[in-house]
């Protein structure tokens, strides 16, 4: 087996908060009472002081609507050469839920340090949805 080369930006990819703003997450009707702009800025803010560390980018639905607000943490190009695969974290709804995604993402996410015990029951398997 030949090793992975990285090439161009792709070797120095960071680590990637992907923030689902489908059909369920960042709705009000699914999830009355959150402020989903808020939260949304709040993970802008921090990645834009992170001065690179990690990024932030919205997708439309993501699929596991019953698990909303939904956020994918994809590893960097390093964790992932250390084995860190895409974290699927659900029920997004809270501060605390943001502050534990945004420590993993300032450790470096997958395959660079472990998520929270808290943040960890929070992980969702969209294969399994």
């Amino acid at each position: 087996m030949s090793p992975v080369v990285s090439i161009g930006a792709a070797a120095r990819r960071p680590c990637t908060l992907v923030v689902c703003r489908g059909c369920c997450c960042g709705d009000a009707r699914k999830n009355p009472g959150i402020d989903h702009d808020w939260q949304l800025e709040r993970l802008r803010s921090a990645a834009a002081a992170s001065r690179g560390r990690f990024t932030v980018r919205t997708s439309d639905c993501l699929g596991p609507c019953g698990q909303a607000n939904l956020v994918v943490v994809q590893p960097s190009s390093e964790g992932r050469r250390r084995g860190g695969r895409a974290a699927w974290v659900g029920f997004v709804t809270d501060d605390e839920s943001l502050d534990g995604i945004l420590a993993w993402a300032e450790a470096g996410g997958p395959g660079m340090a472990q998520p929270s015990a808290t943040l960890a029951l929070q992980m969702v398997d969209p294969r399994a949805v």
